[in-house]
């Protein structure tokens, strides 16, 4: 009989381009916001209220956080499956992150729509 192990699915080169996709989503969003920024005489409020009173920045800002979320998943499921040997911590670990990121995906909805 075959002892099989649970260690994931090898997924190799696609998270490997997602990783780099959604890292170069954050570096353009975060260059986007810093130059925003720089080019306010004042930082307050109506700054803020400003910047994310138009629909185009609440979905680029999602957009930001999905690629943050789903960039943040890949990297914690990898070392969880590279570090953490028994199958049941493995699955519990990875349970609670989903179920954060799931949350936090929630949370910014409300966040950004006001829903």
């Amino acid at each position: 009989m075959v002892n099989r192990i649970v260690t994931g699915a090898h997924y190799g080169l696609r998270d490997w381009m997602v990783q780099r996709i959604t890292a170069v989503v954050m570096a353009i969003y975060a260059v986007i916001i810093v130059v925003y920024l720089l080019m306010q005489s004042s930082f307050g409020y109506d700054t803020w209220a400003e910047l994310f009173s138009g629909n185009v920045m609440r979905t680029f800002s999602m957009l930001f956080l999905l690629s943050l979320f789903y960039h943040a998943w890949i990297g914690v499921r990898d070392i969880v499956m590279d570090y953490v040997k028994p199958a049941s911590i493995r699955l519990l670990i990875h349970v609670l992150v989903i179920l954060a990121l799931v949350l936090y995906t929630i949370w910014s909805v409300q966040i950004l729509w006001g829903l």
